[in-house]
């Protein structure tokens, strides 16, 4: 591969939100294939990629230009979206869409901030999906103009780290990016989750019942993931970590319903609780159960598979402490100073799920109680335990 090609994946490959830009457009459109590619005159070069259907291409690959349509949006500057080749009266016959296979297919075109063209933000599958919805459409224009914005930060911090003007505008657009698609993701949501309840109900085939079940817990996923994001939206833009607190004279249980649904999504993991009855506090008793479910969540991650993870909690002498704790490789203070950061997840564990919000969040709930997140690391056990002073004891 040239240099000039290889620096331009090396460019993409950098930025650290491109596989999660990948995965989001994914899951919006429901295309198999997604890719960013750098497109020059005579070459057509993959720099990110992900890639359900088998496709066979990775970052490097190369294609002949004159296969693609990302030559068109090379040489007009427009996005080409077909919802279905076959019934296109301009691509039915292309010579592309019979190379390659697809019937609905997306390429967008990134720009340098300075104007000069650089690739596009493409994607395709073998049956046809509607993509040229308004609000899809705007949302890849979003998603390729992100992209763009990144690219020239990267460059930028490369070139002079002392210039962090730029990186705090791209931060500020990824942010207001994000709370406009969370926001616009609740209602399709919404409906899968309401269809995968109504087929559960109607199916004659109890075979199919596994397959309405994955929907259910994608349709969960994609839930928990877009709050992640619009909590984090709003503690970045200001108005931070919202809190309902009431008096509530059972938070032990609450809590203990958090720990019975984890161990309902990891039967093959034990979580060993110690809670009290009569556990009350002054709080937010929804945020206090999605506390308890990401530090969970995080210690079921990156606990050795085989050993038990302790949830313990006390209240007294005005002081609530609730601590989570697993077995596993000590964590260097280096490591644990950067661990409440968003978007940030220790390079020694890739290929976790999830957006690395889970224990920011967390920080900001207890910060919002008034109280403190903090992690001891040693002789291979490592435990998070939240403290909230000026506790009322229980009335008996």
């Amino acid at each position: 591969m040239a240099v000039d090609l290889l620096k331009r994946v090396e460019e993409i490959q950098a930025i650290g939100a491109v596989p999660k830009i990948l995965e989001t457009v994914a899951a919006m459109t429901g295309l198999g294939f997604v890719c960013i590619a750098h497109v020059a005159d005579n070459a057509w070069v993959t720099c990110a990629v992900l890639d359900r259907l088998a496709f066979g291409l990775k970052p490097g690959d190369e294609l002949d230009v004159t296969t693609t349509l990302c030559e068109e949006v090379r040489d007009t500057a427009r996005s080409v979206i077909i919802d279905h080749v076959a019934e296109s009266t301009q691509y039915a016959g292309h010579h592309t869409p019979r190379i390659y296979g697809f019937q609905s297919y997306f390429s967008i075109p990134i720009f340098r901030t300075d104007g000069r063209y650089f690739g596009t933000l493409c994607g395709l599958d073998p049956k046809p999906i509607k993509l040229s919805d308004p609000v899809t459409v705007s949302t890849l224009h979003l998603f390729a103009e992100l992209v763009s914005k990144q690219l020239d930060a990267e460059n930028r911090q490369q070139a002079t780290r002392s210039d962090l003007s730029s990186e705090r505008e791209t931060a500020e657009l990824r942010e207001q990016f994000i709370a406009v698609l969370g926001h616009d993701l609740r209602t399709p949501l919404g409906s899968i989750a309401l269809g995968a309840d109504l087929l559960a109900l109607k199916l004659a085939d109890p075979a199919l019942l596994p397959v309405v079940e994955r929907i259910r817990r994608s349709a969960r996923r994609m839930a928990s993931l877009v709050d992640d994001v619009m909590d984090f939206t709003r503690g970045r833009m200001g108005s931070g970590i919202g809190l309902t607190r009431r008096r509530h004279d059972s938070l032990h249980l609450t809590l203990e319903q958090v720990i019975d649904e984890m161990r309902g999504l990891h039967p093959e993991r034990v979580i060993a609780a110690s809670i009290p009855d009569q556990l009350c506090l002054d709080c937010d008793p929804e945020r206090m159960a999605q506390l308890l479910s990401n530090l969970l969540a995080n210690a079921l991650v990156h606990g050795h598979a085989g050993t038990p993870v302790h949830v313990d909690a006390r209240q007294d002498d005005g002081k609530l402490v609730l601590s989570v704790s697993n077995e596993g490789q000590d964590l260097p203070p280096e490591v644990i100073a950067q661990l409440f950061k968003p978007y940030w997840r220790a390079t020694s564990r890739p290929g976790s799920e999830g957006l690395g919000l889970g224990l920011y969040i967390v920080d900001q709930i207890a910060r919002a109680h008034g109280g403190k997140i903090d992690v001891r690391s040693n002789a291979g056990r490592t435990t998070f335990t939240f403290t909230l002073d000026n506790v009322q004891p229980a009335s008996h």
